[in-house]
Order: structure tokens, then C-alpha cells, then sequence
């Protein structure tokens, strides 16, 4: 069983998604990514990434949102954005959350902040010139936010 669910929005840059993939394998996690991608699954920049990790990560593949949202049902997702009102630290997540990131160029569509509006958060940047974080990192953070909250349970 998977601890979080992370799920990347049309994904473009094959190194992230490699080193996500990387991520999500090391902590137990399901990788879904939502077509279409920016890049191949055979791309040698998502294998460099991904190292030997990505033949051990299977992950969900979903030609679109809606079917996305018909195969895994999720009770529970959070949309981390620059566009989100609510801070990260302040949800509670819960093990099998949906943990969704947009497209590294684009973020989330615009229909995402009015359907999901309640559930968009926002990772803090204090910094004077930041705009956003790296995917990869972003994933990241807020993977392993959620595992501090269930640290008891995943046993952590």
C-alpha cells in the first residue's frame, strides 16, 4: 500500500519527473502523472534522473484528468500552488492523500482554482525574488511535510 499519492499535471521536464519518480519510490508512494507528458518515458534525462529507481516505480499513467479521476476515485487532494491562499504546514494530511502538482511552465489549469479552490495551498517563499520552486522540489517539501504528520503511523 502506498503512503501519499503524488500526482503531476502534464509534467514537462523529464529530469523532475525523474527525480519524482526517484522520490516516490524511496517513500513508498504512487507516482500518477496526467497526460500529455512534455517529454517520453524512454527519455535517457528521465532515466538519468530516475537512476536505477525507475524500473521499480511503475507508475499510474492517465491520458487525462477526468480519467484520472474516474480510475483512483480520490477522497482527499491537495493542490500545491503559488496561486493557493492557505499555507502548506497548515493542512492535515492523511495517509493515501492526493498530493497534485501542476506543469512547471503553467502550473494548474484555470479551472482547477475555481472547482478546487478549498483545497489549494500554498508553499511559503519568504524570498524577495521568488516566483516559484522547482517541481521536483516542491514535490518534495510537501511529500515529506505529510510524512512528518504520519510519521507515527509510517512508522518514521
Amino acid at each position: 500500500m502506498s503512503s501519499f499519492n503524488i500526482v503531476l499535471f502534464q509534467p514537462e521536464i523529464p529530469q523532475n519527473t525523474g527525480t519524482i519518480g526517484r522520490l516516490a519510490v524511496s517513500t513508498n508512494c504512487k507516482l500518477h502523472l496526467i497526460e500529455p507528458l512534455g517529454f517520453s518515458l524512454e527519455d535517457k534525462y528521465l532515466k538519468r534522473a530516475g537512476l536505477d529507481y525507475w524500473q521499480h516505480l511503475n507508475p499510474a499513467i492517465h491520458k487525462d484528468w477526468e480519467a484520472f479521476l474516474a480510475a483512483e476515485k480520490p477522497q482527499r487532494m491537495f493542490f500545491i500552488s503559488t496561486h493557493g491562499e492557505k499555507n502548506f504546514f497548515d493542512a492535515k494530511y492523511e495517509i493515501g492523500d492526493y498530493l497534485v502538482f501542476g506543469r512547471e511552465s503553467a502550473g494548474l489549469p484555470k479551472e482547477f482554482y475555481e472547482k478546487y479552490m478549498d483545497d489549494m495551498w500554498q508553499i511559503p517563499m519568504p524570498g524577495e525574488f521568488s516566483r516559484s520552486l522547482n517541481l521536483a522540489n516542491a514535490v518534495s517539501i510537501t511529500l515529506y511535510e505529510a510524512m512528518r504528520q504520519n510519521r507515527d503511523i509510517l512508522n518514521i
